[in-house]
């Protein structure tokens, strides 16, 4: 596992040409063999971990943002605020695990006594984990894909606050397991009109001017200013479907 590793770290310390080389590199069988099946082992070794931890949170909502979001920005404070609001009403609060919106999410959870969940990603020299998880509640990722995993199967719901691409990543991929109906209708709220309203003009302009998506796929998400309004939202999902936090 260790030889897996170095593998991986060396990997990622490559130049982004150097990725694109070694991507059509000709492998043997042997190297083919050796480089997949410890990569395997690491991939289930990790849905392992994340089940094992995460099934026994209880409910939760995730907040996702950008990690480049300073403690000054206001942002910053609406996230720890609703993050601290819905530990007020029961509700356990997920994370990225890192700096930035994620930071301030763990930093309310902790603040309201509530369960503080972070799952980090593993990206060498950039993010680290924030120091408001719960020790037991932070898991460390190699893999974006087995991390967004664990986000949609252990949420009752999603705040998505401005961030940037892997913000967008995360708030599409609730959409679509949604819309697909691969995970049940919960909410998805975004918060901040002026920084979401662009591209949901976009959405609704040419995605579904052009028919690539049906009308009610509007309805999969809703979009608010306050902190209030998103924890209304999530509080009344519960309350409709006779949830209650058990912790």
């Amino acid at each position: 596992m260790r030889g897996l590793e170095n593998n991986l770290y060396f990997y990622w310390s490559m130049t982004s040409e150097n990725k694109v080389e070694a991507a059509f590199k000709n492998k043997d069988w042997n190297e083919i063999k050796t480089a997949d099946s410890w990569q395997i082992f690491k991939v289930v070794s990790e849905f392992v971990t994340g089940f094992e931890k995460l099934a026994r949170i209880g409910p939760c909502v995730s907040i996702f943002g950008s990690a480049r979001t300073k403690p000054e920005n206001a942002y910053y404070l609406l996230a720890e605020k609703i993050a601290y609001d819905l530990t007020q009403l029961g509700y356990g609060v997920v994370s990225g695990g890192g700096p930035g919106i994620m930071e301030a999410a763990n930093k309310g959870a902790k603040k309201g006594g509530g369960h503080s969940v972070g799952l980090n990603i593993d990206l060498p020299f950039e993010q680290e984990s924030n120091p408001y998880i719960d020790p037991d509640k932070l898991i460390n990722f190699d893999y974006f894909f087995v991390r967004k995993v664990m986000f949609m199967k252990y949420s009752q719901g999603f705040i998505v606050l401005p961030g940037g691409f892997g913000t967008l990543d995360e708030l599409f991929e609730a959409l679509t397991l949604i819309q697909t109906h691969k995970i049940g209708k919960f909410p998805i709220v975004l918060v901040g009109k002026k920084y979401w309203s662009g591209l949901i003009d976009w959405i609704k302009n040419t995605m579904l001017d052009q028919k690539n998506i049906s009308p009610k796929d509007m309805d999969l998400f809703t979009l608010v200013d306050t902190g209030e309004e998103a924890v209304k939202i999530i509080d009344e999902f519960y309350t409709k479907y006779t949830l209650k936090p058990n912790f």
